[in-house]
Parts: structure tokens; sequence; C-alpha cells
């Protein structure tokens, strides 16, 4: 029997093409199969209010708010002071909650799916009182926010450190009234998992919902590159407007580049994603470093490449970058950071390291040996192929 979902999410679901967006666009993609799905969402980027059409293919109904950041930023602040986490004040909108009132009293949903934990916002405050609101609340936490703030006070000085590290603990209350209340929190990895349950002793109603990746599209065999690119190629892809992208590539640049660079003088490192600030843009100043921006079609950088390189020293969950660069069949060096919550065999398929030095060894070891980057990559898709299905991983986000 099809049952009612009402779906909040914090960013727009699409185009599915960074971390989150990627979650919440398979999540409702797998829910519309057996259920009817309506969209609540904001969009942090002006032009992709247009993409609230594509979404209609799976939800009868789709209605997306723009989120100014400036004015967002205010709110989060005033939020802070009254006591409450950034991100509550953040992400709320006086007119997506007229819509979760409008919708829940003229419609009897089934559940309500929050997506982040700021999105949980909505449900405490309806119009009518949360009695009102469907029994079956679900929150994918996906990863534990409260402790990516501490990592950002950990790389942050005076005074940020202090306003994160604030943040850190504000949200991690929030997360644990949301846990009480809600029936089902969901995490992406079994380490974010048992971080909440260290901060939070009495946590209940657990789910473990891993990421999958879409490998008939992620296929190297099905990808054509339509473009030059140098010769050998580092690549990184992600959003470069991110912090802990930011702070990884930078990283590299100084710290692991410079060292492979003088047994591959010729050596390119790709820096592919969008809204590069200027913190990224600076790094061109080495001829070697290249920030491409937004790209059409991230494939295209991922086979061409020589060696796929993950070097984030901030990481929480799933890193769909390394599925992608995976599930394309890519040699990849990568922090143990950002493979942490992945299964621990994938250690078997690529290689981890945290030191730069031995991070640059590794490096102008594949990209002098062909034939081990071959293995590395055809066993790091078989990998993705056996443990990240979406349709399987995703068995358990609702049953009635």
């Amino acid at each position: 029997m099809t049952k009612n979902i009402l779906y909040l999410c914090h960013r727009i679901p699409y185009p599915p093409n960074k971390g989150d967006k990627i979650r919440s666009f398979n999540e409702i993609k797998f829910l519309s199969k057996n259920n009817t799905i309506d969209l609540i969402s904001l969009a942090d980027e002006p032009e992709d209010l247009k993409y609230a059409q594509n979404l209609k293919k799976y939800c009868r109904q789709v209605k997306v708010f723009p989120l100014n950041k400036k004015i967002a930023k205010i709110k989060g602040f005033l939020s802070l002071l009254s006591g409450q986490s950034i991100s509550q004040g953040y992400f709320y909108q006086r007119k997506f909650q007229n819509t979760f009132n409008k919708w829940t009293m003229s419609e009897k949903y089934d559940a309500v799916i929050c997506f982040s934990s700021p999105m949980a916002e909505y449900i405490f405050k309806p119009a009518k009182g949360i009695k009102d609101i469907p029994e079956n609340l679900i929150m994918d936490f996906c990863d534990l926010d409260s402790d990516k703030w501490n990592q950002y006070a950990q790389k942050t000085k005076f005074p940020l450190n202090i306003i994160y590290k604030k943040e850190a603990s504000r949200l991690l209350q929030f997360e644990k009234k949301i846990n009480k209340i809600f029936n089902k929190s969901i995490f992406v990895s079994h380490k974010e998992a048992e971080l909440f349950v260290k901060y939070h002793p009495g946590a209940k109603d657990i789910r473990i919902l891993s990421n999958g990746v879409d490998y008939q599209y992620f296929d190297s065999e099905k990808t054509k590159i339509t473009q030059s690119f140098f010769s050998p190629m580092l690549v990184f892809s992600g959003a470069m407007d991110y912090y802990a992208n930011i702070d990884g590539v930078t990283w590299f640049a100084k710290e692991i580049l410079p060292e492979i660079k003088k047994k591959s003088p010729e050596i390119k490192f790709y820096i592919a994603g969008s809204n590069p600030g200027p913190a990224v843009k600076a790094l061109e100043k080495d001829e070697s470093i290249i920030v491409t921006g937004f790209v059409k079609d991230i494939r295209e950088y991922y086979k061409a490449a020589d060696l796929c390189i993950i070097p984030l020293r901030i990481a929480r969950g799933v890193q769909n970058k390394v599925l992608e660069a995976m599930s394309m069949g890519k040699a990849i060096i990568s922090t143990s950071q950002a493979v942490q919550g992945i299964n621990s065999e994938v250690k078997q398929v690529l290689e981890i390291e945290d030191d730069p030095q031995k991070f640059a060894r590794k490096a102008v070891d594949l990209l002098n040996n062909k034939i081990k980057r071959k293995h590395l990559g055809t066993a790091a898709r078989d990998f993705v192929l056996q443990h990240h299905n979406w349709d399987k991983n995703f068995a358990g986000l609702y049953k009635p």
C-alpha cells in the first residue's frame, strides 16, 4: 500500500553534484518507487531554484525556498546569542514553516523524514503543536555535524575557534533532543553512530545506512574524454567553497605536492569543483596547479587522472568523492580521515596515508607503476559494486 511521506531538506537535492545532495536525491529516488513524496527544501544557490521541476519526476509536490546566505548568517548569529545553535537559525525560514504547517494540516502523512538536523526545527515549531505531526519521525543525520564543528574549532584561531566550539556544544544538545523525540536516527556509518553514542550514551533507535554510488554512470568504459589534459595528472574533486575541501587541497599543495614535483616535475594537480574562493584560486600561482571551477562532467577528470588524491584532514561519514573515484576504477591515495566511514576492507583497494612525506612517496611510486595503478583501480570498482548499492543500502530507510 502506497504511503505518503513528507521530506524536509536543507539543500535542494538536485542536481546531485555534491555530498549531501547526492545522498538526499538518492533517498527520494528510492522512496518514490513505492511511496508518494512531498518535498520542502531550501536552495542556497539562486540558480538551483530551477531544478525544482526536475524533482517533480519523483515527488507529488515540490516547494523550494531561496536561502539568502547573508541573512542566514545574521539569523544564525542571533540564534547563537539566544542560546540555540547557529545551524537552527541559519536554516530556519518562516515561509518554509508556513508551508510545512499548511501541508501537515491538509494532508495525512504516514512519515516525516528530515535530512540534516536543522530540519527538525520545523517539527518542533508547528502551528498546532507536535502532537499533530505524524508519529513516524525519521532523522537522517548522515554525519554527526556537532563533531564537525569541533574539528573546525581545532583548525581555526581566536575568535572563530570559540564560536565553533560553542556551536558544537549547542548542536550536540539539539541532536540529543532529536534522538529523544524522533522514532529513528540514521547515520551514514558505524563510526558516526558510535561517536554519537559516545557523546550521548542514552541514544536510541539508531540505524546505519551507508551511501551508494551510481556505478553505471561512474564507469570509465562509458566515459568519453572530450578535452585535453596535462599528464601526469593528479585530481581532487569537490565543492570548493567547503572548508574541509579548502583545507585539504591547501595542505596538499603546500606540504605534499612540492615533494612529488622533485621526482615528477611535469606533474599537474587539478582541483575540480564549483565555487573556488580566493584561497583556492591563489594556489594557481604554482604553475603545476589548475583550478577548474565548475565542471560539466567530473567523470572526464577521473578517467584522465593518473591518480586521484583525497587529502582531507577534516571529514565525517562517507566521502562520495572516494566512492566515485573507486567506481571509475582509479588508483587513490587518501588520508585515513577521509575513509574512516567506509568498510575497513577499503584499505585493501587504495593507499591510506596521513604523513605528508610518506603521502608524497606513495604518490610517486604509483605514478611510476602503471600495473599497480591498474590493479588498485580494478579492485576499487569491485569493492563499490559489492558494498555500495543505493537500493540495497537504503532498504531500511522507511518500512511502514
